[in-house]
């Protein structure tokens, strides 16, 4: 087995590089923007023939939600093109893809956990080029999968974990939407599963979701990012209306995970118990 991780420096790409190197070490070649441009179809041609891969993971993405309604082209360029060109590549080889995808695809109007057959209807760019991702990888290589997440987090980098912490540090107060619910995901439980799915004995494709198990707001997270940080942090619940973004935001995202479990057998823990995990290797830095 060979693989290719795309998009290594992002946050879902480092916890995947270290579960990858401490499970499976050596056999997986890392790359981010600097090594493959993604977007250039005969470079990424080029990059499969000389790495004669088995496998890809895709995590490299635009996921800049607001910024993504003003850079539209650079958005679907990362979002559609990219994984075009690697769908493409596994047409002409034994490759298969596993590529990332977001809750964003849905509108957020369901008042039950969304399954993975449940109607799309992005709201914003960013939700429509993921969709559209999904859409060309399965048309072009229907042998890969796609797993969808929402709001994930790590240790390091841009996220709403770092955020709050950071915020609290700095200005003590902090307004956070309340009407917005769904599921945290902390970015090295998405990275077992999917070494989980990539050492399986059996690769089922199609499309899996996976987030942390249980339902919270956007308030509820931050409420328990102070309490399990030991931060002092004062917090103001409020509406979407009061929060002004370029891109809508789903008010509704939870994602059953019930097909992902039964197929690979992939035990989900808890957000509050991962959120902890991740607190405490910040803590550890």
């Amino acid at each position: 087995m060979k693989i290719l991780v795309t998009g290594c420096n992002g946050q879902l790409g480092r916890e995947l590089r270290e579960v990858l190197e401490s499970t499976h070490p050596g056999i997986t070649t890392y790359t981010d923007i600097d090594e493959l441009d993604l977007c250039d179809r005969a470079a990424v041609q080029a990059f499969l023939d000389r790495g004669d891969f088995s496998h890809v993971v895709n995590c490299a993405a635009y996921t800049a939600v607001d910024k993504a309604e003003e850079q539209k082209k650079e958005c679907a360029a990362a979002n559609i093109d990219a994984i075009t060109n690697l769908a493409y590549g596994a047409q002409d080889r034994c490759l298969k893809i596993l590529h990332i995808s977001t809750d964003y695809v849905f509108d957020g109007t369901a008042h039950r956990p969304y399954t993975e057959n449940d109607k799309v209807n992005p709201l914003s760019h960013y939700g429509t080029t993921k969709r559209k991702g999904e859409t060309a990888l399965l048309g072009l290589a229907p042998d890969s999968v796609v797993i969808r997440t929402a709001w994930l987090y790590a240790p390091d980098g841009h996220n709403f974990v770092n955020t709050m912490l950071r915020l609290a540090r700095t200005e003590g107060h902090v307004s956070v939407v309340s009407d917005q619910i769904g599921t945290p995901t902390y970015a090295r439980d998405l990275a077992e599963a999917i070494c989980t799915i990539l050492f399986s004995r059996q690769w089922v494709s199609g499309i899996f979701n996976f987030s942390n198990e249980g339902v919270c707001s956007w308030y509820d997270f931050a409420k328990a990012i102070f309490e399990i940080a030991d931060v002092s942090c004062e917090v103001t619940p409020i509406s979407t209306d009061d929060y002004r973004s370029a891109a809508p935001r789903p008010y509704y995202s939870v994602l059953d995970k019930g097909r992902i479990r039964a197929t690979y057998g992939i035990k989900i823990p808890y957000w509050r118990d991962s959120l902890r995990h991740c607190i405490n290797r910040i803590k550890d830095k």
